[in-house]
């Protein structure tokens, strides 16, 4: 039997709206209020899920992301509650 430990440095952790276009990253928590919290847990927002930002609107728009093979398009403001770790 093998045991996994996974640590991360909580400092590392950046918020799903600071990435790039292309960046891949991991989320690590999701701090809203809890009507949005449910919603993306509904879209398939968890704990060390794989994330990739596919692009960034201008003028500070929405943000498409992709969750498997799934593409969503978050405000700014909602992605700067999504915690992530690049990968």
């Amino acid at each position: 039997m093998q045991i996994l430990f996974i640590f991360y440095d909580p400092m590392s952790a950046i918020t799903l709206a600071t990435l790039h276009t292309g960046d891949i990253a991991a989320i690590v928590s999701i701090h809203a209020e809890e009507a949005l919290h449910q919603r993306l847990l509904a879209l398939g927002f968890r704990t060390e899920r794989r994330i990739e930002l596919i692009r960034k609107a201008s003028f500070g728009g929405p943000i498409q992301v992709r969750i498997g093979t799934t593409d969503i398009l978050l405000r700014v403001n909602e992605a700067a509650k999504i915690k992530v770790r690049k990968l």
